[in-house]
C-alpha cells in the first residue's frame, strides 16, 4: 500500500477530516451540530483567508487516506492509542482533550476551533516564519489570540492569525493581522495569547502576560503540538506497538457504538 505523507495529503483535491468521539465528557454541544459548525467557521471566516478547502465528517470508521480530529478525555486515552503526530497510515492528527479542556476552565469548541485550523495550515507542527533579527516564529494560527473568542451559530470558536502576522516587513495601514483585529502589528500577541519562538536552535515560549503564563503552565500540555516543537529533533512517539494501537482503537469504538 502506498503511504500518503502528510506534506502531500491533498494534493488533487480538499483534505478530508474524520472526526471522531471518544470522550465520554461534555462537549457543550451536540457531536453533530459541533462539527456542522466547525465546518461553517472554517468555510465562512478562514478559508477565504487561507485558502485551503477541508471538509469535516463524522465517523466511527475513518478512511485511510483522510486525516484525523479526534476528542479524547485526556492525553492518557490518546498515549494508550500510540499515535501522535500522524495516524498509521502517515495522515495527520489533531487531538482535542475534553477533561483537561473543562479542567482549565475553557471551552471544548473553542479548543476544537483552534486545533482544526492549526491543523488545516501546519499539519505536523513544522512551519516558522523567520524575523529581521532570526527569531523564528512558529506557524501556530491562534496560539497568539488564543483567549479571544466569537459566535458561530451561538457556539464558541476561536480568534485566528492572518497572513501578514508571520510577514516581518511594514504593512499598509488598515491591514489585518487577526480575525477580530486585536492585533497592530506581526509577531505580536495578545495579553491572554502566547507564541513558541525559535532562536540559535533553543525554543521558548512567550506569554502575553504574568497571568497568561501562570495559566500555561497549570495546564496539562502533554501530546500537545507545542510540545512537539519544543523538541530539537521531534520524532513520533510510539508508546504501544501498532497491534496493541489498533486493538485499543477498536476497542473504544465498540464502547462508543454501544453508547450511542
Amino acid at each position: 500500500m502506498n503511504i500518503v505523507h502528510s506534506a502531500q495529503a491533498g494534493q488533487g483535491g480538499p483534505v478530508r477530516i474524520a472526526c471522531m468521539n471518544l470522550a465520554k465528557g461534555d462537549l457543550g454541544a451536540p457531536f453533530d451540530k459541533l462539527t456542522a459548525t466547525l465546518q461553517k467557521c472554517y468555510d465562512e471566516y478562514f478559508l477565504p483567508i487561507w485558502g485551503y478547502p477541508v471538509t469535516l465528517y463524522n465517523t466511527t470508521d475513518p478512511q485511510p487516506s483522510d486525516w484525523q480530529f479526534v476528542y479524547f478525555d485526556n492525553a492518557d486515552t490518546a498515549g494508550a492509542l500510540g499515535y501522535h503526530d500522524i495516524t498509521k497510515n502517515g495522515q495527520p492528527v489533531s487531538k482535542v482533550f475534553v477533561e483537561t479542556t473543562l479542567a482549565a476552565h475553557e471551552v471544548v469548541s473553542v479548543t476544537a476551533c483552534h486545533e482544526l485550523f492549526e491543523m488545516a495550515i501546519d499539519p505536523i507542527a513544522n512551519l516558522w516564519a523567520q524575523a529581521d533579527d532570526g527569531t523564528e516564529y512558529a506557524y501556530e494560527m491562534c496560539d497568539p489570540v488564543e483567549e479571544d473568542t466569537f459566535l458561530v451559530d451561538g457556539i464558541e470558536m476561536s480568534n485566528f492569525l492572518h497572513p501578514a502576522w508571520f510577514e516581518p516587513f511594514k504593512h499598509p495601514p488598515g491591514t489585518k493581522f487577526d480575525h477580530l483585529g486585536r492585533l497592530a502589528k506581526p509577531f505580536s500577541l495578545t495579553k491572554g495569547g502566547y507564541m513558541i519562538t525559535m532562536k540559535g536552535g533553543r525554543v521558548k515560549e512567550v506569554f502575553g502576560s504574568k497571568a497568561k503564563e501562570k495559566r500555561f503552565k497549570a495546564e496539562d500540555r502533554r501530546c500537545h503540538r507545542s510540545e512537539y516543537r519544543k523538541q530539537k529533533h521531534a520524532k513520533l512517539v510510539k508508546p504501544v506497538s501498532k497491534r496493541i494501537a489498533e486493538k485499543n482503537m477498536m476497542a473504544l469504538l465498540r464502547e462508543l457504538a454501544a453508547t450511542t
